[in-house]
């Protein structure tokens, strides 16, 4: 008897995830994406030079199980290079480092934030506060439906400049919203993950290569296992017969068929997918409560060398953080960009061209060759409070039928972890209709040190 087929619609993260797991336990998976390369949004473009850059940069922490199991998996985890120090800088052009101590959690990380010159003091004990009563309630405090980051911040009465300067420098980028747009639930779980509850959580992995080399990978795993993976295939809708998921049709002609099929496209693209039986049920009415938040890339080639850093965090610029891909070529993200929307591409780059005389010191005398800037206006769905309760699960209405996406319900906000994380769940869920039950998903990265102590109490 030949192997189950699972048509997988979107080679996204999500996409990806669960095509290669469904691989692996011996399906047959025809993996359909419409664009040219694999990776969705986190994905690269082509120069007309022949140059590949990414739409933006991505990284990952130690905290994200699930995404180091994907890149295992794919067989790219050598590709991603991991850095064990966050370097902050100023508008006077003041440098800190947050790196581990031998100290064990949740202490690992003091001593260098002690010594942290771009705070004072008095903002210092504010946050040591806030930290302490994460930590002492194992990462869930108690927190009131519908508060927002900032009103937790306010509540546990940090400093202005301890919001500004700190909790929106990590919150903004870590999940792409501002802290007045944020559950604070959301918040409160990056700062338990990645920096207190496990001394290597916060260990940042930057790829060494474009990303859409890193995907590419992927195809070689499908296709060993009688699977397919096309690209520059465009699905425009899911055929239904007998309450069940029939085919998808392709634009332009033809049809693929299956007997599973998983749709990893984003939210504001699967209603336009699926037939109106499916778009009247209360979960794709719920899908209308999310927003989206955007992301700007500028990309900037120099004459000389600007940067001696791997990556660099602004705390008052515009820009937010700055990675050294060549020395003379620096990709800068600019997370929660709205201000940014009515701004003309050359303004962008202007603004980015000034804020770097400030933060890179080799940038004042050199000569701007080009630049490129690429907006992604849609990048992620807003974590807004209460949030999870508009989610969906893998699973819907049609027993043959399921979702992946990082707006899906994963217990994380929309990050590449909750990709992973959503296109496993939708893979276990279909290894278990065929009486094969798997366990894909990898746990939390557990705590350690002292941390363990709080979690018990």
């Amino acid at each position: 008897m030949p192997p189950p087929h699972v048509v997988v619609v979107g080679g996204g993260l999500a996409g990806l995830a669960a095509s290669l797991a469904l691989a692996e336990h011996g399906m047959r998976v025809s993996l359909l994406e419409k664009n040219p390369r694999l990776g969705g949004r986190a994905t690269s473009y082509r120069l007309p030079s022949g140059e590949s850059i990414d739409n933006c940069q991505h990284v990952t922490l130690r905290c994200c199980t699930n995404l180091e199991d994907f890149f295992r998996r794919a067989g790219v985890a050598d590709k991603i290079h991991y850095y064990n120090e966050l370097i902050f800088s100023d508008s006077k052009g003041r440098r800190g480092r947050i790196r581990p101590s031998k100290l064990p959690a949740p202490l690992h990380l003091a001593p260098s934030f002690a010594a942290l010159p771009l705070l004072t003091v008095r903002d210092k004990f504010s946050i040591a506060r806030a930290m302490f009563r994460i930590l002492a309630s194992g990462g869930s405090p108690t927190i009131r439906d519908g508060t927002t980051m900032l009103e937790w911040l306010r509540e546990a009465r940090q400093t202005p400049r301890a919001i500004d300067h700190f909790w929106r420098v990590v919150l903004v980028s870590a999940l792409n919203e501002e802290l007045d747009r944020t559950d604070a639930r959301y918040g409160i779980l990056v700062f338990w993950k990645a920096f207190l509850s496990n001394s290597a959580g916060f260990g940042m992995g930057v790829p060494a290569v474009p990303l859409a080399d890193l995907y590419a990978s992927c195809c070689e795993p499908i296709q060993k296992h009688g699977g397919e993976v096309r690209t520059r295939c465009l699905v425009s809708e899911i055929c239904l017969s007998n309450g069940k998921a029939d085919a998808v049709r392709l634009d332009g002609g033809g049809e693929v068929r299956g007997n599973y099929y998983v749709l990893a496209v984003p939210f504001d693209r699967l209603a336009k997918l699926v037939p109106d039986e499916i778009r009247r049920t209360e979960m794709f009415a719920n899908l209308a409560n999310f927003s989206v938040s955007p992301i700007t890339g500028v990309h900037m080639w120099f004459d000389r060398p600007v940067m001696a850093e791997p990556f660099l965090t602004s705390i008052d610029h515009t820009i937010q953080w700055i990675f050294n891909r060549t020395n003379r070529y620096v990709q800068i993200v600019i997370s929660a960009s709205r201000e940014l929307a009515n701004r003309s591409q050359q303004e962008i780059v202007d603004i980015c061209r000034y804020e770097l005389n400030d933060l890179l010191p080799g940038a004042k005398e050199a000569s701007l060759l080009r630049a490129v800037v690429i907006r992604e206006n849609a990048a992620t769905f807003s974590p807004a409070p209460g949030c999870d309760r508009w989610r969906p699960s893998q699973t819907t209405a049609v027993p043959n039928l399921f979702l992946a996406g990082d707006w899906t319900n994963t217990g994380w906000p929309a990050t590449m972890e909750s990709a992973v994380r959503s296109g496993y769940q939708a893979a276990e869920a279909i290894l278990s209709r065929e009486g094969s039950p798997a366990t894909l998903v990898r746990t939390d990265i557990y705590p350690n040190g002292l941390a363990r102590w709080f979690v018990r109490t």
